[in-house]
């Protein structure tokens, strides 16, 4: 059976020669939950934006199975949906009901059926009966949860998120917790909150200047100050006091 993410020694630089990932190998389970943590600059956002198809380096990477190429492109839009850091780049359409359907519409899916799709999806992500409001008039705990729901409206199998905590009060960070605790797809998250990343995650990928230091349980890796000091992360909270639990507890 195919992972969800297969990446064979891929490396990317950036137009001015500077490396952003260095070699990086990297497989995902089906339905796991992986946190990407490390420093700003580590190249997180960099690992997904390459497991999306939309940065090209040196390396294969496969999602589902198959290889990113212009030939599968299509194909593995509709299995992985990328959240985005700034959920207003996602958000664009005049109504919350057009922007969650501009995804399914554009797979060549039939107007019913999408109706039916954005229906659930924003019913998903508690926002049902918002359909006709303008994205723009949406708080930032709102509009991160739409965000997810136009990429849930494509069904896809994996999702990516960058920064999903980022700019949340603490109630709105809580509810997005609890939202991605009850999806079923494989979820990827960069984030630099250590404590974010310990609630939800179940791996953890330590990256630091484009390569990566650690890969392995978020217990193991987040409860070891010394590595986390090494690379300028902080021990979370559940892991000072003894008390730690993520949302399969």
């Amino acid at each position: 059976m195919s992972k969800a993410i297969e990446i064979e020694n891929f490396s990317y630089e950036y137009p001015d020669g500077t490396l952003a990932l260095c070699n990086i190998c990297l497989n995902v389970e089906h339905s796991q939950r992986l946190a990407l943590i490390g420093p700003n600059g580590a190249g997180k956002s960099t690992l997904l934006l390459a497991m999306a198809g939309f940065v090209k380096g040196t390396g294969k990477v496969f999602i589902d199975g198959l290889q990113i190429n212009k030939k599968n492109f299509k194909k593995i839009r509709t299995l992985l949906g990328s959240c985005l850091e700034n959920p207003d780049d996602q958000l664009f359409m005049p109504t919350l009901f057009d922007d969650v359907a501009f995804g399914p519409l554009n797979m060549g899916i039939e107007a019913e059926k999408v109706k039916k799709r954005v229906t659930e999806a924003l019913k998903t992500v508690g926002l049902e009966g918002m359909a006709d409001k303008a994205p723009h008039h949406l708080s930032a705990g709102q509009k991160r949860a739409a965000a997810i729901a136009t990429i849930l409206s494509m069904a896809p199998k994996i999702i990516t998120l960058d920064e999903p905590d980022g700019s949340l009060d603490p109630r709105n960070r809580k509810n997005l917790i609890k939202l991605l605790a009850a999806l079923p797809q494989t979820l990827i998250i960069a984030t630099c909150d250590m404590n974010f990343a310990a609630t939800i995650a179940d791996r953890t990928v330590l990256l630091d200047e484009g390569y990566i230091i650690a890969d392995d349980d978020v217990k193991k890796i987040m409860s070891d100050s010394k590595l986390m000091t090494e690379h300028g992360l902080e021990v979370p909270t559940q892991f000072k006091n003894g008390n730690y639990h993520n949302f399969k507890s």
